[in-house]
């Protein structure tokens, strides 16, 4: 098997293997897509939590992804952990150079277990600046709260806050109810014409981290290979409810999901 799309990722290394880089290159590898890096910091975490946070030169990842993107040009871009305000101006600069419409951005702000993993500054920027360079934003729903400054407690809410992120200049917006307090997951698509709720079963686990990740790099992958974003997201959502009902069960704390799923699913959603 030869991989047919190539994508860039520009994202926060997770030393447990769970989140972040490792999460992405093997949904990316898993979904048979080649998968290239541009790391923005590298953390020492486990499935417990963080416990340290280097963060990379923002001259060295503009080189990471220019250097890189100038031999081999990406199909489609995923971004996610952007820790500082100078990081997310140079990634943008950069991605002015490298012209790819397909750019994904999951924004990064804190971990499975409650650390904070950027700063006010770069959030700010992530809002007025960053979202509106994007083809689609995939915050969760405490993300989605911090970047529209509103309590989101039911779909309405959702769809509200969502709303909010389109009049601020996102293009497309797929808020993740993984928080919300249902019985069925709802994943709420928005643009300027459609509002689209993915409905699919929950599966209650502990082992869910890295599914954000997981998640904006599957949509990534779909996206390259030329379908168009509901597919996408669609068949995004299930890939990682398929990594998480294999339960690997990793670790003594919230465990990862297993992207390995993607054998089945490429005979069943093909």
């Amino acid at each position: 098997m030869k991989p047919k799309f190539k994508i860039l990722i520009i994202a926060g290394s997770d030393s447990s293997g769970g989140a972040g880089i490792q999460a992405d290159v093997k949904t990316i590898t898993s979904l048979g897509c080649y998968a290239m890096t541009a790391i923005t910091a590298i953390t020492a975490q486990n499935t417990t939590g963080v416990k340290s946070i280097v963060p990379i030169k923002p001259s060295n990842i503009s080189e990471q992804i220019e250097f890189t993107a100038k031999d081999i040009r990406p199909d489609a871009i995923k971004i996610g952990m952007l820790h500082s305000r100078p990081v997310i101006i140079k990634v943008i600069k950069s991605l002015k150079k490298i012209k790819t419409n397909k750019i994904v951005l999951d924004p990064v702000m804190i971990a499975k277990s409650g650390a904070r993993l950027i700063n006010n500054a770069a959030i700010l920027h992530i809002k007025n600046k960053l979202i509106k360079k994007v083809f689609l934003i995939t915050p969760n729903m405490p993300e989605a709260e911090i970047l529209t400054k509103t309590k989101i407690n039911s779909i309405g809410d959702m769809i509200k806050a969502g709303k909010t992120l389109i009049s601020l200049g996102a293009k497309n917006v797929l808020i993740k109810g993984g928080h919300l307090n249902s019985k069925q997951m709802h994943d709420i698509l928005i643009n300027k014409k459609i509002i689209k709720v993915f409905k699919t079963r929950k599966y209650l686990s502990k082992n869910t981290h890295g599914t954000g990740c997981t998640l904006s790099s599957a949509i990534t992958t779909y996206l390259s290979c030329g379908k168009d974003l509901i597919k996408s997201c669609e068949l995004g959502i299930k890939y990682v409810n398929e990594a998480i009902k294999s339960n690997l069960n990793l670790g003594k704390g919230n465990g990862p999901i297993n992207h390995l799923n993607s054998i089945t699913l490429n005979k069943r959603f093909k």
